[in-house]
């Protein structure tokens, strides 16, 4: 059986941990996954700001692909999917037959419809890549500004901070972590 899985990120992962676990040999598996990076903990993606690596980040061993026979790609972007002819096409041309298909894309940063969303220095905060860039960034800033005071949203905030930004939050709530805490707890947070 051919298993193709779009994604390589943390349940994509457990995913195939899962597969490994109880499939036989019969299993081609492949991966694709966009990013240049093996599946990591974006849980823990603030402690890159704080000295962790990508290596420390990373949820497999650095050979996990080789060790199981799996066809890991990464960097490489799925462009197309033939239900059809059960098969998947790359950015780079390759196609790729599956018996199985899954996807494990995982989500995408939410950027307000606002104009200027697309200048130079905004940023999502989803990736590794992502934040290398805001680190860029902040050599040649003083101020830094999160859209979105939930969880995520102050983790962000307190990144910029410990790269010496002078840091804002805008937030639609009337308070922080709206959904996580009461009111009180919005005052006591901000």
């Amino acid at each position: 059986m051919k298993l193709v899985m779009i994604g390589h990120g943390m349940v994509g992962h457990k995913f195939i941990e899962q597969v490994l676990e109880y499939a036989n040999d019969d299993v081609e598996i492949t991966i694709l996954a966009e990013e240049p990076h093996l599946a990591y903990d974006r849980v823990h993606l603030t402690e890159y700001f704080t000295g962790k690596s990508a290596k420390d980040l990373t949820l497999c061993r650095h050979d996990f692909a080789d060790a199981y026979g799996i066809d890991l790609r990464l960097s490489t972007k799925a462009t197309a999917i033939d239900t059809l002819h059960k098969n998947v096409t790359t950015h780079l041309g390759d196609i790729i037959a599956y018996d199985k298909l899954v996807l494990a894309t995982g989500s995408y940063a939410f950027v307000p419809p606002i104009p200027g969303n697309d200048r130079k220095n905004c940023f999502v905060y989803r990736t590794l890549e992502d934040l290398d860039a805001i680190r860029a960034a902040s050599l040649h800033a003083k101020t830094g500004v999160v859209i979105g005071g939930g969880l995520l949203g102050l983790e962000a905030a307190k990144a910029l901070c410990d790269l010496n930004l002078d840091t804002h939050v805008v937030e639609l709530a009337p308070r922080l972590m709206a959904v996580q805490i009461d009111e009180v707890g919005g005052k006591f947070l901000r």
